[in-house]
């Protein structure tokens, strides 16, 4: 016998539909992974932004930087350049250098150059504030791993429960065909299909924001290297 019109079109035929059609704890994880979908997709906006602000306001400072050839040079170039971490740095060690090497008596040049062990406490300062404007270019990328470790979890989470659900509505009904069957799995294995397309991405922002993360730290301890070096070659160390 052939079934009515109406069970016919009750079989989920589209993904909306079979969103629509699953299980209260189903849609439950589906808008949960929603809404972590959009938070992963907001941190790598955000921070894809705000490495390109850093390394386009750094670009001009340590183009300049390259030529520079005393530290009065730098000074001035620092002032003139939109903030960024290596004018942050570079400002932190010529504080250092102010406070350790006051004025003379005739408020001229400074009192010989620093010692060894100054100049060791001046490397382990430039780390602390290397460190420092890493961990503030840095913030929100843990939660990208979280992202995406975490999502295929509760994907998986949300296709158990569904499948249990689909398998206790066929007990109840006593239909045991596969037309009965497929359906409640795949509204179950809907949950697992969107957990895989929020946690890919976001795996993916975590590992690209990573490298450049890693790169930036070099750089910026290399910079501070490039400091001292240049007081080195003035004589203040």
């Amino acid at each position: 016998m052939l079934l009515p019109p109406q069970a016919s079109s009750a079989i989920p035929s589209t993904p909306i539909e079979l969103i629509k059609s699953a299980s209260y704890v189903t849609q439950g994880v589906l808008v949960l992974l929603a809404c972590l979908s959009l938070v992963s997709w907001g941190i790598m906006f955000a921070k894809w932004f705000e490495f390109r602000r850093v390394y386009n306001a750094s670009d001009a400072f340590l183009a300049e930087f390259a030529k520079a050839s005393r530290l009065e040079q730098v000074v001035s170039l620092s002032k003139r350049v939109k903030p960024s971490p290596y004018t942050r740095v570079f400002a932190r060690a010529i504080q250092f250098l102010h406070d350790t090497t006051p004025p003379g008596a005739d408020g001229g040049s400074p009192r010989g150059p620093l010692s060894g062990s100054q100049v060791e406490a001046l490397r382990l300062l430039l780390d602390a504030e290397s460190n420092s404007e890493r961990d503030q270019l840095g913030r929100s990328i843990p939660g990208l791993a979280i992202i995406g470790s975490a999502s295929p979890l509760m994907g998986l989470l949300g296709t158990v429960l569904g499948v249990i659900s689909a398998f206790l509505g066929i007990a109840k009904s006593g239909a045991g065909n596969l037309g009965a069957v497929a359906p409640g799995v795949a509204e179950a294995l809907t949950a697992t299909a969107v957990a895989l397309a929020v946690a890919i991405p976001a795996v993916f922002g975590y590992n690209i924001f990573a490298t450049k993360l890693n790169r930036f730290d070099g750089e910026l301890d290399g910079f501070g290297s490039e400091v001292i070096a240049l007081m080195a070659r003035e004589g203040r160390i």
